[in-house]
């Protein structure tokens, strides 16, 4: 296996899918195919946290007047399940790795992964 999640819109994932070959990867548009279940079960495998996936910069957040701080992980779960907008993206999983955000170090371990000198 060997998936990206990201959202077309955002240009910070745009930049960050076109440094890299995906030529073999399935490219997964969260607006318009939206996570599934088993993805996100998977996902949670690698990362052990629901949290970790979870956007803490989603505009979501403000307008549901939502406390980041006291959810649980089961909140985590259903939000993620309920808007695109919360999983932190990109999302580079396969079967023995996964690379969750757009932060420096995650992106210096694709880089890494890919063979990719900057």
């Amino acid at each position: 296996m060997k998936k990206v999640f990201y959202l077309n819109t955002c240009d910070t994932c745009r930049k960050i899918l076109a440094q890299f070959d995906l030529t073999d990867w399935e490219l997964r548009e969260i607006k318009k195919e939206p996570i599934t279940k088993e993805e996100l079960a998977e996902m949670y495998k690698k990362t052990k946290s629901y949290e970790a996936l979870f956007s803490k910069k989603s505009t979501q957040i403000k307008l549901r007047g939502l406390d980041v701080k006291s959810l649980t992980e089961k909140d985590f779960k259903e939000l993620l399940l309920d808007h695109y907008t919360f999983l932190k993206r990109p999302v580079f999983i396969t079967d023995k790795e996964i690379f969750v955000g757009n932060d420096k170090k995650n992106v210096e371990e694709l880089h890494k992964f890919f063979g990719v000198h900057e």
